[in-house]
């Protein structure tokens, strides 16, 4: 396996990116890079549903977080998961997209945190139609072409062992 390896990994929020990105970094012994809203929400002293509502109309979180992403990511050996990595990480080796539908993301949300599975399920079609519209206008990326990604897969049916197997073999075959 080639040395400085990058792999980005990109889905919607409940597609599994941060226990797969986790799980790709242990099995290759990589530096894991999840940097989220919630972790930048924390940072800054705020509720992670008051960051995403400014986030629509103050793009430098976006900005922020992306920007330090890439940053961290730069060294290689590295996972970075994100809902925009394998756009921003636009040297990664192997780039992943992960999918699943909206009442799997939903459901997997609801056992993670709790709360109303219907309350989710409407905040979770509401996030991606506004992660959309933001990313289209920050960066012009329109987040749900990722023709370009070198593996995509759908999570509905596989546990995060299973996609992080599948990826951990793709990167073995890079020189």
């Amino acid at each position: 396996m080639k040395d400085g390896l990058k792999i980005a990994i990109s889905g919607k929020s409940g597609c599994g990116n941060s226990s797969v990105t986790s799980l790709v970094a242990e099995k290759l012994g990589f530096e894991m890079i999840n940097f989220t809203f919630r972790q930048l929400a924390e940072e800054k002293g705020m509720d992670f549903k008051e960051i995403c509502e400014k986030s629509m109309t103050d793009f430098s979180y976006d900005r922020e977080l992306d920007k330090r992403q890439v940053e961290m990511a730069s060294g290689g050996n590295t996972v970075l998961g994100s809902r925009l990595a394998i756009w921003m990480l636009k040297d990664a080796d192997l780039k992943v997209y992960l999918t699943a539908s909206s009442e799997e993301r939903a459901s997997r949300i609801f056992k993670r945190e709790g709360g109303s599975f219907d309350d989710i399920l409407a905040f979770t079609k509401k996030r991606d139609k506004n992660d959309s519209k933001r990313y289209s206008t920050i960066y012009n990326i329109d987040n749900n072409d990722y023709n370009f990604a070198d593996l995509v897969i759908c999570t509905d049916r596989l546990d995060q062992f299973q996609v992080a197997d599948i990826i951990k073999a793709a990167a073995e075959t890079l020189k």
